[in-house]
């Protein structure tokens, strides 16, 4: 290590790239909850994703969704408060749950489907198109 290492001089936080990610993703988080206040982010990737397969074991879609397994559980508990996602165990395997989504939860979702593209768009309007593209293609890389 040389002695500028050792003293963090060089280091400037804002220059970070988590640092930078964090604060994107900070401004990203407050877009969602002024276009989608009835749910959290986590909540609507789990509808959207389950509307997406139709069905699916709550581990799928915690995986689907990047959830770890405690994450994934409080989410689909709090959508079946709601009355949004309907469970049902696995015939063949009495561990597994089924989850579907209820006509609610696939109603609340295509009534936010539109307001879910705006949240995109406008964490994206900083950029120009041609470099929306570029961040995405740079972001599926590092995902």
């Amino acid at each position: 290590m040389t002695d500028q290492t050792k003293s963090g001089q060089g280091y400037r936080l804002d220059a970070q790239v988590g640092f930078m990610m964090r604060r994107a993703n900070q401004r990203h988080l407050a877009l969602f909850a002024q276009h989608i206040p009835e749910l959290t982010p986590t909540q609507f990737a789990a509808l959207a994703k389950l509307c997406e397969l139709g069905q699916a074991s709550q581990n799928a879609l915690g995986r689907a969704t990047a959830m770890d397994v405690a994450t994934i559980k409080g989410v689909v508990d709090r959508l079946r408060k709601r009355d949004l996602v309907a469970s049902a165990p696995d015939p063949d395997d009495q561990r597994r749950v089924f989850l579907t989504p209820t006509a609610e939860g696939r109603a609340l979702y295509d009534s936010l489907v539109e307001a879910a593209h705006a949240v995109t768009a406008e964490t994206l309007e900083p950029l120009e198109p041609a470099e929306q593209r570029a961040f995405l293609r740079l972001l599926r890389k590092l995902a």
